[in-house]
């Protein structure tokens, strides 16, 4: 009994890190952005290689955790659930090295007009995925504070849509100016932005069904 509650200490333990991995590739992903929209070249490459590391180190400690799960037999009952909000979080660090990755392969064209409102679009979608990583550490301590803990992760999630929307009709009702390849380029490029938060509102709709099942 001691020796399995050691290995599910470990496991806990693992998780978490896994859990501060994903949520350092989000910073790095905000930061990233801004770099770009600023014209730091230096710190956005900078962002490129970390989030290339972190996101290689969050692939090898989820590997890590599944190979415990079936070599030690921890909460076989639970593993499916759990493997899938791993990877519903896998998701989330997976979509913000794509999309900075973007950033460096397409060069968007962005206006001063809509510097501010593209870094707060950033600013508030990463801010999604930041509020349920402490909803996920909870899963495993105290599942029935988890759907509590949710509402943040909906509510930046509603205010992405509303801040994109704006961005969308700044740039077909008022810029006309920019050809209408620049306006879909950038259309593209906040759509990117708001897969994040839509990675995160994912993620909640999952946490909360699983909570619950773990509570009964």
């Amino acid at each position: 009994m001691s020796l399995l509650f050691k290995n599910v200490k470990q496991l806990i333990f693992d998780i978490d890190q896994f859990i501060e991995t994903v949520e350092q590739g989000v910073l790095v992903f905000k930061e990233g952005v801004v770099n770009y929209i600023e014209g730091e070249k230096t710190s956005f490459s900078d962002k490129i290689q970390q989030i290339d590391k972190l996101e290689a180190d969050a692939d090898k400690l989820q590997r890590k955790i599944d190979d415990k799960f079936y070599r030690y037999s921890i909460l076989p009952q639970n593993v499916g659930d759990i493997e899938e909000m791993l990877d519903k979080l896998d998701e989330i660090i997976d979509i913000s090295k794509d999309n900075l990755y973007q950033f460096e392969a397409e060069l968007p064209f962005i206006p001063k007009e809509l510097k501010s409102e593209f870094i707060r679009l950033t600013e508030i979608s990463t801010e999604a995925a930041l509020a349920v990583f402490p909803a996920s550490r909870s899963f495993f301590r105290e599942p029935l504070k988890v759907k509590d803990m949710l509402s943040k992760v909906y509510f930046y999630e509603r205010e992405t849509d509303k801040i994109a929307i704006n961005i969308k009709r700044k740039l077909f009702h008022e810029m006309n100016d920019l050809r209408l390849s620049q306006k879909m380029h950038l259309r593209y490029f906040t759509l990117h932005i708001e897969t994040v938060s839509d990675k995160a509102e994912t993620l909640a709709d999952l946490l909360s069904i699983l909570a619950l099942k773990m509570s009964i």
